[in-house]
């Protein structure tokens, strides 16, 4: 059986397997007979899903809504796929987010161009297209109901444009996609742990504060995250969250990253402030810390340099 964490609330955490484990989050909520997925990392990720299911004799009829918090395809390119199988669930997709989903072709295209295509049929396999019956747009402030838990809908731009997170009231806790930064469970505890994600290609800083703090007037308990599983305290955890913002952007200010030299000095330095704030904190070597946040380090490097691109042509 493959691996998943029993939370609380009727909330289950699934590791997907997408890139290494504990690296993407599937999400269960469950109340009454009704059943919410919250992100569904790839179509390759399926089979565990389905085998969780079993396990918590949860039938594929129960499954109420297929959600993602924004259409990166670690968190929604399996969509298309689960969608097939329960076929009588509805999506709620953000605004900005749906017509990707309905028709994925400049999806994509876009991500094929990113990795190539082995590397994209790799990570992702088929992405299919979702029928626009059964899609249903969560505009800001939008509730649904699982078994009559109410779900509230949040546009939380930041990371993307297309992105919402999901206040659950009974659990006192937001399913924060990577509004609220990523964190590892050997991050979990450590003072800088939680660290902002700057991918390409619509990272606002700006945005992402405003979004933060838009999510705290609700007092959250919890916070589930994507990358990676449940963290407490957030309104504290957010105070480190908004710093390794203000540094990531004074390194821009430096380095003025504008043309391939300058990107890779930013990449370097990233590294190199991943390394000041947490080596000697967790329970890893350099090497290993370094090995498990290398993605997310080149990834908010050519975000942060997109982001100060954009400011300059302003």
């Amino acid at each position: 059986m493959h691996k998943f964490q029993v939370l609380h609330d009727g909330i289950y955490c699934i590791d997907s397997g997408y890139v290494q484990d504990e690296y993407a989050a599937i999400y269960l909520l469950r109340e009454g007979d009704e059943v919410a997925i919250i992100e569904t990392a790839t179509q390759h990720c399926l089979p565990r899903l389905l085998e969780v299911l079993t396990e918590l004799a949860i039938s594929y009829q129960q499954i109420k809504y297929v959600i993602a918090t924004h259409i990166h395809l670690d968190h929604a390119g399996g969509i298309g796929a689960m969608m097939e199988i329960f076929d009588q669930a509805r999506l709620i997709a953000h605004p900005r987010g749906a017509k990707h989903l309905i028709d994925p072709a400049k999806l994509i295209k876009g991500s094929m161009a990113i990795y190539g295509e082995e590397t994209f049929k790799r990570l992702y396999g088929d992405i299919k297209a979702v029928d626009e019956s059964r899609v249903d747009i969560a505009e800001d402030g939008d509730i649904y109901t699982v078994g009559g838990r109410d779900l509230l809908f949040l546009d939380t731009p930041g990371h993307a444009r297309h992105h919402f997170c999901i206040y659950d009231a009974k659990s006192k806790g937001i399913f924060s996609g990577d509004t609220f930064g990523t964190s590892y469970p050997v991050l979990h505890y450590q003072q800088h742990g939680l660290i902002p994600s700057s991918s390409p290609a619509h990272f606002d800083p700006e945005a992402m504060n405003n979004s933060l703090d838009k999510i705290l007037v609700y007092q959250p308990d919890y916070m589930y995250l994507t990358h990676y599983g449940e963290i407490d305290q957030p309104a504290a955890k957010a105070i480190e969250l908004k710093q390794w913002l203000s540094d990531m952007q004074n390194l821009c200010q430096k380095l003025n990253p504008v043309d391939k030299a300058s990107r890779l000095k930013l990449e370097s330095a990233l590294r190199q402030m991943t390394v000041d704030k947490l080596a000697g904190q967790v329970c890893c070597s350099e090497a290993e810390l370094l090995a498990l946040l290398d993605t997310d380090i080149k990834l908010n490097a050519q975000g942060l340099a997109v982001w100060w691109e954009s400011t300059l042509n302003e």
